[in-house]
C-alpha cells in the first residue's frame, strides 16, 4: 500500500476541520506535518489552535511543527517555508487549504469582505505554492493539492454569491496554470472537492446542527487526498477531483461510513451536481 512515510506536509488551515484530518491522516503513514494557521489562541466559537492540532497529529504518529501564520502575508510564509526546511529538511507537499467564505451577493459584500476571500483563497494559494517551489523542485514525488472546485462556467454557481465564488475559483485557475507550467519538472498540481458538504465548523456557522447531519466527516477528504497525494507525481496531475469519486475508483463501494448520519439526506456541496442514484 502506498504510503506518506516519512514525507513532509506544508498544510495551510490546518487547526481544525479539513486541513487537519488531512494532516492526521498522513501522520498515521508517519509523515512530518508543518502546521499552518493564524490561530494561536483558543476562539470563541471554533474548536483548534495550531498546537492543539499539532498534539493530535503527533498523537496520531507523525511529526509536528506549528506555524502561526497569515498566508496573506508574504513574509510570514516565507518565515514559515524556511522553518519547515530547518525542522524537516525539505517539503514534499503542499496542501493549500485555507479558505475565507462569505455567501453574500454583489450589493451585501463590501469591499473589505471582498478583498478578503481574494487574498486567502486566490493570492494565498498563488503565494504558498510559489514560496514552496524550490523546495518541491528537490522533492522526490512533489505534489500540491487544492481544495477548490472544478471550473463549472455556469451561472448558477455564481449568481448567488459572486465574490466567493471568483476567489475559489482563482484557487481552481492556480491548478489549471500551476498543473501545466510544472508538468515537466514533475510537479502534480491537482484539485481535490467534496460532492457534499462536510461536518466541518464553517458548515455547521452557515446551516447548523441541520445541515451538519446531512453532511460528511471530514475523513472522506482525508482519505481522497491520501490517495491522490500517494500517486506519481509524473502521472497524475492537472485533475479536479471529487472525493467520492477518488475513493469509488480504489474500490470503495461503501461510503456510509462517511455519512454524520448514515440514514439521512446527504446535502450537495457548491459547484458540483449531486449524483443520480
Amino acid at each position: 500500500m502506498a504510503t506518506l512515510a516519512g514525507k513532509t506536509l506544508f498544510v495551510t488551515g490546518s487547526s481544525r476541520g479539513i486541513g487537519l484530518a488531512i494532516a492526521r491522516r498522513a501522520a498515521v503513514d508517519g509523515a512530518n506535518i508543518i502546521v499552518i494557521a493564524k490561530t494561536a489562541e483558543p476562539h470563541p466559537k471554533l474548536p483548534g489552535t495550531v498546537y492543539t492540532a499539532a498534539a493530535e497529529i503527533e498523537e496520531a504518529g507523525g511529526q509536528a511543527l506549528p506555524v502561526v501564520c497569515d498566508i496573506r502575508d508574504e513574509k510570514a510564509v516565507a518565515s514559515a517555508v524556511a522553518q519547515g526546511l530547518k525542522r524537516f529538511g525539505g517539503i514534499d507537499i503542499v496542501v493549500n487549504n485555507a479558505s475565507a467564505i462569505a455567501l453574500l451577493t454583489t450589493e451585501q459584500v463590501s469591499m473589505s469582505r471582498f478583498d478578503l476571500m481574494h487574498s486567502v483563497n486566490a493570492r494565498g494559494t498563488f503565494l504558498v505554492s510559489k514560496t514552496c517551489l524550490p523546495l518541491l523542485l528537490d522533492a522526490e514525488n512533489p505534489h500540491i493539492l487544492t481544495l477548490s472546485p472544478p471550473l463549472n462556467m455556469l451561472e448558477k454557481w455564481f449568481a448567488p454569491h459572486l465574490a466567493y465564488s471568483m476567489a475559489k475559483y482563482g484557487m481552481s485557475l492556480c491548478v489549471l496554470g500551476m498543473a501545466g507550467e510544472f508538468r515537466e519538472q514533475g510537479i502534480a498540481v491537482n484539485a481535490l472537492w467534496p460532492r457534499t458538504t462536510i461536518a466541518t465548523a464553517a458548515v455547521n456557522m452557515l446551516g447548523g446542527e441541520a445541515l451538519t447531519r446531512r453532511s460528511r466527516k471530514p475523513e472522506i477528504m482525508a482519505d481522497a487526498a491520501h490517495a491522490i497525494l500517494t500517486r506519481p507525481s509524473r502521472e497524475f496531475t492537472g485533475n479536479f477531483c471529487i472525493d467520492d469519486e477518488v475513493l469509488e475508483g480504489m474500490g470503495v463501494t461503501d461510503l456510509s461510513r462517511y455519512a454524520v448520519d448514515p440514514d439521512g439526506q446527504l446535502s450537495p456541496d457548491f459547484f458540483v451536481e449531486p449524483r443520480q442514484e
